[in-house]
């Protein structure tokens, strides 16, 4: 089984899946990082050098590949992944997936000390990223309620969204 974690950048995919692969037994993959070893640069770097049209092919591309090997496998996706071409609906397909859901205000919370690490909004003042987020979501809330399940994440740690997390697959 492929369990596929969606939702916003700072909605703690990458946290969470971790700890959710290693209660599971499966293996984990980031999405983001298996995109920076195949292309030997950061996500920064492929934005900057090659724009987002071009991140988003790779992005399609490595998305695939990951899906296609039907191996015990938790993936975190980039939070724009299941809006991109038909991605959502291979997700779908060959995946349960699984939104993380937080607020705009709680993103921000998350998002606004670590901006210049994120090519979206490193070049967003504070004022105005809470704002961009809000967008975003809105953009992007039709690809993620199309989840399997969705998790409200705020006011539970790690170990209460996994155990969420997991009580689901079992009722599935």
């Amino acid at each position: 089984m492929i369990i596929a974690l969606l939702g916003y950048m700072g909605s703690g995919k990458t946290t969470i899946g971790k700890d959710l692969a290693e209660s599971l037994g499966y293996s984990f993959v980031d999405l983001d990082e298996s995109i920076a070893a195949k292309e030997g640069k950061s996500i920064v770097e492929i934005f900057k050098q090659q724009g987002e049209i071009r991140f988003r092919k790779i992005e399609r591309t490595i998305l695939l590949e990951l899906l296609d090997t039907h191996q015990n496998t938790v993936i975190a996706l980039g939070g724009g992944t299941p809006a991109y071409y038909d991605n959502m609906d291979c997700i779908q397909k060959l995946a349960t997936s699984v939104y993380l859901r937080l607020s705009p205000k709680e993103l921000f919370e998350r998002l606004a000390p670590e901006k210049t690490q994120r090519p979206l909004i490193a070049h967003l003042a504070n004022e105005d990223l809470t704002e961009f987020i809000a967008k975003h979501l809105f953009e992007r809330r039709a690809f993620y309620e199309k989840a399997n399940f969705t998790v409200a994440v705020q006011q539970k740690n790690v170990e209460e969204i996994v155990q969420e997390i997991n009580l689901f697959l079992r009722s599935t």
